[in-house]
């Protein structure tokens, strides 16, 4: 079964959604969308990914992080 969740959800800046069976393909779907923005250089993406890459530096909180958007995913 699908489920969806929004850019914003995963971290992101805006509404769109994605929607997958796993937790593994949503991510990547937010991980491709967000290359999109960067690329196009969209100011509220930069700005999450930026919170996103601090997040990154600490591997516990990062990792917790994951966990909890997994949760969030399976619980839908």
């Amino acid at each position: 079964m699908k489920k969806t969740m929004t850019c914003n959800q995963l971290g992101g800046a805006c509404d769109l959604e994605f929607q997958a069976e796993t937790f593994e393909e949503i991510a990547e779907m937010s991980k491709q969308h967000g290359m999109e923005m960067f690329q196009k250089k969209d100011e509220a993406h930069l700005k999450a990914m930026d919170e996103m890459q601090k997040l990154m530096q600490t591997p516990d909180k990062m990792q917790q992080w994951f966990m909890d958007k997994r949760q969030e995913f399976e619980a839908l």
